[in-house]
């Protein structure tokens, strides 16, 4: 018996030490345990800046953004026009009708993205035309990069039209996961040919950061809402949310459309008009694909639509701002009051119509902070976070709009300020107009067969202005109680004009050079395999400031000759005249 328990004695003891020595085995070094998890660290920082933890209560965000559809171009605003998709979802969600765009394209989009006025950007003067080494500034942030950091999916489909001399400009480069449209400014619908002046034509139709061939003969707004559906379908509406910019390329000129929309519009003897409201019923139908598409794959309870133009129509390619003066590339009411609504089932109040004053940079820090983001990140911003006066009804935190200020118009402004620039800016109830504005017409709806004829000039006939020996340069609206803008009170409220070139001069302080450099001919498709390519390698030294910011065609030091004399020359200086009138239709 002793020796038995002698025995249990030792085998304890011998285990007791091999315990120990385990033990002391297993103490952790302080440095290599610092080490683990500093590794660890730097990957949990990986992983956070790579993929953002999804957050609660993001929404799907759909925004759709239309070409040239002026005010009078949606069935609500005018009843000939039949768009019952966009009338129910305009009616059933917040209407804006006090929503202010850019007059023309690059504008609207750069505003869009950015949040930051063109002032502040460098594209005052004009769009970013294909041969053009420009594109959104490479220092800027833009909407979807804040929004793929909250954890979004991003993809865009459509029109581009934001410069593409380099691919850091193109859209996967500027924050979209994926990309599939056209990169130009004016597009065929079936052939996806775009030109920047006569021979210099290419295909353009890409998917990423390639080229999209064989899609010749698909009717570009029915190819563009497939690719959208097909991101609805394939995405996973509960593991992230997804922003979709739905940038159609309709209803830009050329007017082409199927004939099958054409023939609801039949009794319309205008051909331009016809086509032009046959092209916004294709839209209608895009929509309301896409909205069914947003049902069907488990989006829509948790989404916000926006709808919107992106400037102003052209009533003589069919469009119709009636009854806003002026027309697409103009400072007048008709270039820059756009159409638009939201619609989504988390709105607090619906079916309603809001007079809240909202402009499109404002959707930057709006959806920014419907995301969850902090758009006070983002450094300049022009915009305002507008959801509390979409969504609830509340006052609009915007109280004025630079719509622009563009030097290249003319020298630089002095102080006070020169009123020969171009510029125009709303303040409140008013909005001033310096420089030249634009065609400042009333234009009705083109419903007769013939070209601008005496319809035309029954708003022309009537002296606007009495002649004088000085050319006016300086108009004053009251726009809430004169939308329309027929009476101008210049001459009587000279103290409104002293206060609101006060606000021009200050803006102006803050602008950057204007960024518009000359055509470079190594764009030319030719030289791409017939396509519409980035031609600057990224390795090259920035071509940004190389041009000092300001290019106009026509200036030269030099002097000029005198030409000598030509019997035809008076004939040639016509159609070089009308050539240019009809290119810059296609804009």
């Amino acid at each position: 018996m002793k020796a038995a328990v002698a025995v249990a004695l030792a085998l304890l003891s011998v285990y007791l030490s091999l315990d120990r020595l385990s033990a002391q085995g297993a103490k952790p070094d302080p440095d290599q345990d610092q080490d683990q998890d500093r590794n660890q660290n730097d990957r949990n920082t990986h992983s956070d800046e790579t993929e953002p933890k999804k957050k609660k209560n993001q929404p799907h965000i759909i925004f759709i953004l239309t070409d040239d559809q002026g005010f009078n171009d949606v069935g609500y605003h005018n009843p000939t026009i039949k768009t019952p998709t966009l009338d129910k979802l305009a009616a059933e969600g917040v209407t804006l009708e006090n929503y202010y765009v850019q007059p023309i394209c690059t504008p609207s989009r750069s505003q869009l993205l950015t949040g930051r006025y063109q002032i502040h950007t460098g594209l005052q003067h004009s769009i970013i035309r294909p041969s053009q080494p420009s594109c959104l500034p490479s220092h800027m942030d833009t909407l979807p990069e804040r929004l793929r950091q909250a954890g979004y999916a991003t993809h865009m489909v459509g029109k581009w039209h934001l410069g593409f001399y380099r691919k850091a400009c193109l859209p996967t480069r500027k924050g979209f996961d994926s990309f599939f449209g056209s990169l130009t400014g004016s597009v065929d619908y079936y052939s996806y040919g775009s030109c920047d002046g006569p021979g210099l034509c290419g295909y353009d139709l890409h998917d990423d950061e390639g080229v999209a061939w064989g899609q010749e003969g698909k009717y570009s707004t029915t190819l563009f809402t497939q690719r959208a559906r097909k991101i609805l379908e394939s995405h996973d509406p509960t593991d992230r949310p997804l922003f979709l910019l739905l940038s159609l390329q309709a209803v830009h000129t050329p007017l082409q459309t199927p004939k099958s929309y054409i023939y609801p519009y039949r009794d319309m003897a205008n051909v331009a008009r016809r086509k032009f409201a046959a092209m916004v019923s294709t839209v209608d139908e895009a929509v309301r694909n896409v909205t069914y598409a947003l049902r069907k794959y488990g989006y829509y309870r948790n989404s916000v639509i926006i709808y919107s133009t992106d400037n102003g129509a052209q009533p003589f390619t069919g469009g119709s701002n009636w009854p806003l003066r002026g027309r697409k590339g103009t400072y007048w009411e008709g270039g820059v009051r756009g159409v638009a609504f939201v619609h989504s089932p988390l709105l607090r109040r619906r079916r309603r119509v809001s007079k809240a004053l909202l402009h499109i940079t404002d959707w930057f820090p709006t959806l920014v902070g419907l995301a969850g983001g902090n758009a006070s990140e983002s450094h300049g911003l022009d915009g305002f976070d507008v959801w509390p006066a979409i969504s609830e009804g509340r006052e609009s935190p915007r109280q004025e709009i630079l719509h622009n200020i563009d030097p290249l118009s003319n020298h630089s402004p002095e102080a006070p300020w020169d009123a020969s620039v171009q510029a125009a800016i709303r303040v409140g109830d008013w909005k001033l107009l310096t420089g030249d504005p634009g065609h400042g017409d009333w234009v009705p709806p083109q419903v007769l067969p013939t070209l601008p004829g005496r319809w035309w000039n029954l708003e022309r006939g009537v002296s606007l202005f009495p002649r004088t020996s000085t050319l006016k340069n300086v108009w004053l609206f009251n726009i809430t109680a004169d939308p329309c803008e027929r009476q101008d009170l210049a001459d009587r409220r000279p103290d409104v004009v002293r206060r609101l070139m006060d606000r021009l001069a200050s803006y102006n302080r803050t602008a950057v050079p204007v960024y518009f450099p000359p055509d470079d001919p190594r764009a030319d498709p030719s030289r791409h395999g017939g396509a519409w390519l980035p031609w600057v390698d990224d390795e090259e030294d920035e071509e940004e400031g190389k041009y000092h910011g300001v290019y106009k065609k026509g200036r030269s030091g030099k002097k000029k000759r005198k030409k000598p004399r030509c019997p035809l020359c008076k004939l040639k200086s016509f159609f070089l005249k009308l050539n240019t009138g009809m290119m810059s239709n296609r804009i």
